[in-house]
């Protein structure tokens, strides 16, 4: 049992300023955290409590999956993120590590040393270099760890943090079927985790990203301040983050539009955007319209076709292989294609320097146009009847568009739905990318010998983050209403008049019995008013409230209350132990 006089709970009346959503307004009102600097905060009693609570039912459910924990260091070679596939991509995020010293000053090569972000770069090798047969396959690591990202904005506390606890899993395995089976085998551990926070989460397809691999899932908390996009239907059970989603446009028996008419050359002076072709004179609509993008992926530009009435999703892009991309600047597309953008198409034998392109990709709903509008390569003017079959310049069609709601679901085609969500967890099924790398990867020899690397997948939970997105799930307008598994203690004690030894007597026995349960109590013995004792009890959100009072002790009852109900119970002084006991077996039960 704890005393609150002697333990440290700041609350707070009001909320600081830096607060920007109702979560982060708690974190700092209930007293868990305090902001150190942007994006970095420190975890005070009430907060280091859950989030050890978190992070002991992660390593619950990981080790019940079979998986082993180890720890790696937060600070790390650069030179072995160097040999690796991200380097450049994952630079930006990092945090390098200086040397106060001035015979360890960095070279020109970069840095020696940085924060990790996460650990793929490391792990592998160092697995690699303690496997050598097909006999050590089949195993699965993880640590509970700090990490370490370069947030340009860090915002929301906890969510978007440059310093965060993660649990981060790596699995190697000697194969497909294997490597899918861990796969299988982590999603069900991470839902259970999910569970026992107490989440209302859902389980997404998800893009691969910059991690690579073959496929990937996303666990998600619903949220209005989330910063992802999901996309579901509640028919078929389809999700997936909008990064990924696709729809059922256009629908699999579609067929093809024959051409309409001859190409026709137009002038459109000062025209140059969707919205100004939609205008009169012109009063071309957005979804007869042909959108010209033109990006550079790994320095070299390749251009893409979309409907004007759609947006690009530029994850998707990563189907296509480069490392990096970005978009062309004005200076960049204007020698390659002949004219400056709003002015851009792909009408075969209209693009400049069609040979510099190193390829044209088209989404596969520009097939819905069939006859449109797009730009003819020379500035103030655009051609219509251009016919997708006939007239445009594609190297192979794919799935590059943000799917919006009311789309038909690719499964049942019932209308899509979107709606925002809070990142938790991601699962990667990553392949050979990292282990069959020469310089570190991790490779063992199968039972003819043969040298081959592990199939390998990663797994993540944002420990600190979930935290804070049992915050924004559970709380009502007096404070947080922790799930029973995660509060960082389950029953408050709260004695009105501590100098009643009386009082302080029952208030012990309660919590004797309680911890008995395996419950942790907290015993309020702080010389305030009641009405200060009860709103932060309601602000910190214990499930359970047991007031002790002095004309309740010459009635002989104590009161009981659980913090998501209204409801307040009279409980006879002799029977309360019992009660409160039966209670706790019964709410930790379910």
């Amino acid at each position: 049992m704890q005393y609150w006089s002697q333990t440290y709970i700041p609350t707070l009346k009001e909320s600081p300023a830096e607060a920007e959503i109702e979560s982060h307004k708690l974190l700092l009102r209930a007293g868990l955290v305090r902001r150190i600097g942007g994006g970095l905060y420190a975890y005070l009693p009430l907060g280091k409590r859950t989030l050890d609570k978190v992070a002991q039912i992660c390593r619950e459910e990981m080790n019940a999956a079979g998986a082993i924990e180890l720890l790696m260091p937060a600070v790390l070679p650069a030179d072995q993120w160097k040999a690796g596939p991200r380097w450049n991509a994952v630079r930006e995020v990092m945090y390098e590590v200086s040397s106060a010293s001035a015979q360890a000053k960095e070279s020109e090569d970069g840095p020696q040393y940085v924060l990790g972000p996460t650990h793929e770069e490391i792990i592998t090798p160092l697995i690699g270099s303690e496997i050598s047969s097909y006999r050590d396959m089949g195993k699965t690591f993880y640590q509970i760890q700090t990490k370490f990202r370069n947030e340009i904005r860090p915002r929301y506390g906890l969510m978007r943090a440059r310093e965060f606890i993660m649990k981060d899993g790596y699995s190697f395995d000697l194969d497909d079927e294997n490597a899918e089976e861990t796969y299988r085998r982590m999603a069900q551990a991470y839902e259970k985790f999910f569970a026992r926070c107490g989440l209302n989460f859902i389980s997404v397809e998800a893009d691969t990203g910059i991690m690579g691999g073959s496929f990937s899932h996303e666990y998600m908390v619903p949220a209005e301040v989330g910063d992802d996009d999901v996309v579901y239907c509640e028919e078929s059970g389809y999700a997936a983050n909008v990064e990924k989603a696709t729809s059922g446009l256009p629908p699999s028996d579609f067929q093809d539009a024959a051409p309409a008419a001859e190409l026709e050359e137009f002038e459109t002076p000062g025209a140059v955007t969707i919205a100004a072709l939609a205008k009169e004179p012109y009063g071309i609509q957005a979804e007869d319209q042909f959108k010209t993008l033109i990006y550079i992926g790994d320095g070299k530009p390749f251009a893409l076709v979309l409907r004007g009435c759609d947006e690009l999703e530029e994850a998707k892009l990563g189907a296509l292989g480069y490392e990096l991309v970005r978009p062309a600047t004005p200076s960049e597309i204007e020698p390659l294609m002949g004219a400056r953008p709003g002015s851009l198409g792909l009408v075969k034998g209209t693009i400049a320097q069609r040979d510099k392109l190193d390829g044209i990709y088209a989404d596969e709903t520009i097939r819905l146009v069939g006859n449109g509008v797009t730009g003819a390569n020379k500035d103030g003017y655009h051609m219509r009847n251009v016919n997708v079959e006939r007239d445009l310049d594609i190297d192979s069609f794919g799935d590059f568009r943000r799917v919006k709601a009311g789309e038909p679901c690719p499964n049942s085609g019932k209308p899509l739905k979107i709606a925002r969500a809070i990142e938790v967890g991601h699962i990667f099924k990553l392949g050979t990318k990292f282990s069959e790398n020469d310089s570190w990867g991790a490779k063992y020899h199968d039972a003819n010998k043969e040298t081959k690397p592990a199939v390998m997948g990663c797994y993540g939970i944002g420990v600190s983050r979930t935290l804070q997105a049992i915050i924004e799930q559970s709380r009502d307008d007096f404070g947080i209403v922790w799930p029973w598994n995660v509060a960082p203690y389950h029953v408050v004690v709260t004695v009105l008049d501590p100098d009643m030894d009386e009082a302080m007597e029952l208030a012990g026995r309660i919590a004797e019995a309680v911890e008995t349960e395996g419950a942790d109590t907290l015993i309020d013995d702080r010389d305030e008013r009641p009405g200060v004792k009860f709103k932060d009890a309601d602000l910190i959100g214990i499930p359970l409230r047991i007031t002790i009072g002095g004309r309740g002790l010459k009635e002989g009852i104590v009161e009981m209350k659980w913090r998501d109900s209204k409801d307040v119970a009279k409980i006879p002084i002799e029977k309360v132990e019992s009660v409160v006991t039966s209670k706790i077996q019964n709410r930790s039960s379910g």
